[in-house]
């Protein structure tokens, strides 16, 4: 039986490659591995959910057709998880040609050697993310272009973009270089006031892999942005790869011309998210290996329970307790980490703000229903609470906006329009703006 579920999926395999563009069939089909084979199922399994995920949800119709003409009659696909598995495909990727840089042959990738693709603790939170950005790193202009990284502060974005460039630095002759946008402005401002406009525009335009960190200073230059907007269609017209990130969506960045956030979204977007508590401990547990002193599980677990919106925050938790066992050559106890964490402390217990909160202050503040939040009702007594209830979420808490559609039963896309309409509508609105003011000094104060 293993040898005819190897024989079927090979001849099925022959068949989507000649049905795919090679760069597609090499990234998501060749990574497939054949695991069983029944009277109507053909079970298949992948490295890690994203596969999972991205086949199941875009080529699982032709890898159905596929399998059922090899076999002769109407079989079922069923995608399974095989964590023991590497996420390389089982034959080589095709690289991109290893040619002579064409970036300028002095400049540095201006890259931390720190931020590695093996130092990096994948959770749930940015499993998408760390597999975009493998993909990326493994194939520069063939997987995703341009990888658009987007999320709050100290979640990974920098050390994921830099892992590109780690990545590919030493495999390839391409040309890299990371720079922050903010650089980026510095360096076009320069130009311009030495009149040396070509030299800058020949400098940016000419790398292989460019790596371009908050794009959301972009907001509001105009002037920028237009000379911004030239040399990504450059980069991207000469198949060079770009990777972006941004503290937001890129419909999201305030004062951005329209043409730029759909070249922003032109390529793969994903979203990464505060850290579970399962990954929280990872990283800890990792940062600790580094550290000559070796601190006992509950302190561990205290901490990751306590530092719950970034990575930044809970390495600088865990330096501040190292560091303190370090210099005082004390036993570290629970109570001893509760008295060094206690800003933390307080900073966490106004971050356990949750969705539920923010809808029944709304609720109470309109004098609508709990259950208008959730409900279907659009006329604009109830329409408008809930699209504050949702710009609220959004700026007071770190939930995604896939979770706070959840949470009021819409998808993101409605969440973005309603966060878009109360944040257009204050502008012009002083009561609303002083409604939304009043509600977010109340929730904050608990």
């Amino acid at each position: 039986m293993e040898m005819q579920v190897s024989l079927v999926w090979s001849k099925a395999r022959e068949q989507l490659s000649e049905t795919l563009p090679r760069d597609v069939f090499e990234r998501w089909i060749a990574v497939i591995q054949p695991e069983s084979l029944s009277a109507d199922t053909m079970v298949l399994s992948v490295a890690n959910d994203f596969y999972q995920t991205w086949l199941e949800e875009n080529y699982l119709p032709l890898i159905r057709k596929a399998v059922s003409a090899v076999c002769g009659l109407p079989m079922q696909i069923q995608l399974t998880v095989d964590a023991t598995r590497s996420s390389l495909p089982a034959r080589p990727v095709e690289k991109a040609p290893r040619r002579k840089p064409t970036g300028p042959a002095s400049a540095s990738p201006n890259l931390n050697a720190a931020y590695t693709f093996e130092n990096f603790i994948v959770g749930s939170s940015n499993s998408l993310g760390h597999a975009a950005s493998l993909a990326v790193a493994d194939s520069p202009a063939h997987a995703y272009n341009p990888l658009f990284l987007y999320g709050g502060t100290g979640l990974g974005k920098t050390h994921l973009m830099q892992a590109i460039g780690n990545h590919v630095v030493p495999r390839s002759r391409l040309s890299v270089f990371y720079t922050s946008c903010e650089a980026f402005t510095n360096s076009y401002i320069d130009a311009l006031q030495r009149k040396a406009l070509v030299d800058f525009r020949k400098r940016f335009r000419g790398y292989d892999v460019l790596l371009i960190d908050d794009v959301h200073f972009l907001a509001g230059k105009e002037g920028l942005q237009e000379e911004f907007f030239h040399t990504f269609n450059a980069l991207y017209e000469s198949r060079k790869q770009i990777v972006l990130t941004c503290d937001r969506p890129a419909n999201e960045i305030p004062a951005i011309e329209h043409r730029l956030v759909t070249r922003f979204e032109w390529g793969m977007v994903a979203e990464l998210e505060p850290p579970d508590v399962e990954t929280r401990i990872a990283i800890l547990r990792q940062k600790q290996l580094q550290c000559s002193l070796q601190l006992p599980d509950e302190i561990i677990h205290f901490i990751a329970e306590i530092i719950r919106s970034n990575i930044r925050s809970l390495e600088g938790a865990l330096t501040r307790v190292v560091s303190y066992a370090s210099l005082t050559q004390k036993q570290v106890t629970l109570e001893t980490v509760e008295y060094l964490l206690r800003d933390k402390i307080d900073q966490a217990q106004k971050e356990t703000l949750s969705a539920e909160a923010i809808q029944r202050a709304v609720a109470d503040h309109y004098d609508i229903r709990l259950g208008d939040m959730t409900g279907r009702q659009r006329s604009q007594s109830i329409a408008l609470p809930r699209q504050v209830a949702m710009y609220l979420c959004r700026t007071l808490t770190n939930q995604s906006l896939p979770t706070i559609g959840e949470r009021f039963g819409r998808n993101h896309a409605t969440v973005i329009y309603s966060c878009r309409q109360v944040a257009e509508k204050m502008k012009t609105d002083t009561a609303l703006r002083q409604t939304v003011g009043v509600l977010k000094q109340r929730l904050m104060r608990g």
